[in-house]
């Protein structure tokens, strides 16, 4: 395995391969990101997974001074999945200047997760254009926990006529439900053993839906007032329709519930998909 953390040497690595399979990640790996980068495995080779952890995307009061970085531990575990190539550029080698140019998401990027984290969508979508620039993959995986951002960087894949296919991968959880999640980390004892409610409250909205209620709004009212209950500070618990993400209308079947809360100092997020039936 290679690390490399020059764009030119990147580019020299990887000339003449038309089949570059990409995980993107921020580092702190840990067992949904490796099952990303199986599946990438499946898909084709050189494997590439990035480890750079993106200014552009936190805000003033966010956490990227403290978010983890464990680069070695990264290392080894990428080392023992036979990944080819380790991108992990400094800052400055990223953004040599202040960048100026930035890719301004669509309604898709403004809603949900763009609304409570203003400019976030901006920064994955500048980033993620560039190392994608850089690497030119065929292939890119991203994880379906992040459910938001997955549907930011297809569309626009799509609206950049980009010649690259982008592969879901499903959310990997903790026995319990907990969605695997670097900032996971940041819990206390007491709060870990709470976090799995997020997951289970997807999951009854999604039962409530399928032993037929259809009260879209007032069932994320009932799961909100839950959380609340338990001591969490909710942004949103929403039922959207699953491609555009706009609220979930009477008709429609292919929803996503979301949701997003802080437990304590930690904001964890979720989703559930939802087929209702015909």
């Amino acid at each position: 395995m290679e690390i490399v953390s020059r764009i030119a040497a990147l580019r020299e690595r990887l000339a003449g391969h038309t089949q570059t399979a990409f995980v993107p990640t921020m580092g702190n790996l840990h067992e949904g990101h490796l099952e990303l980068v199986r599946i990438a495995r499946r898909h084709g080779r050189p494997v590439v997974v990035s480890i750079f952890v993106n200014p552009l995307q936190f805000g003033p009061q966010e956490d990227f001074a403290t978010y983890p970085r464990t680069f070695d531990e990264d290392c080894a575990k990428l080392r023992a999945l036979d990944v080819d190539v380790v991108f992990a550029p400094e800052i400055d080698e990223m953004y040599p200047v202040p960048q100026g140019f930035l890719v301004e998401p669509p309604r898709l990027g403004q809603i949900l997760e763009g609304e409570f984290r203003p400019g976030f969508f901006r920064g994955v979508a500048t980033v993620v254009l560039k190392l994608f620039n850089i690497v030119q993959p065929c292939w890119a995986v991203f994880g379906k926990k992040d459910y938001q951002q997955l549907l930011v960087v297809r569309e626009m894949v799509r609206q950049f006529n980009l010649p690259i296919e982008i592969i879901a991968g499903e959310t990997v959880r903790a026995p319990d439900g907990l969605a695997l999640s670097s900032r996971n980390g940041y819990l206390s004892p007491a709060e870990r053993a709470e976090a799995p409610r997020l997951y289970a409250t997807l999951r009854w909205l999604a039962q409530a839906l399928a032993e037929g209620e259809r009260d879209f709004r007032g069932l994320e009212r009932r799961a909100q007032e839950s959380l609340d209950k338990a001591g969490w500070r909710v942004d949103y618990v929403a039922l959207q329709q699953r491609t555009s993400l706009e609220p979930a209308q009477a008709g429609e079947r292919e929803l996503v519930a979301l949701a997003a809360a802080r437990l304590g100092n930690t904001r964890l997020i979720d989703n559930v998909e939802i087929t209702l039936p015909g």
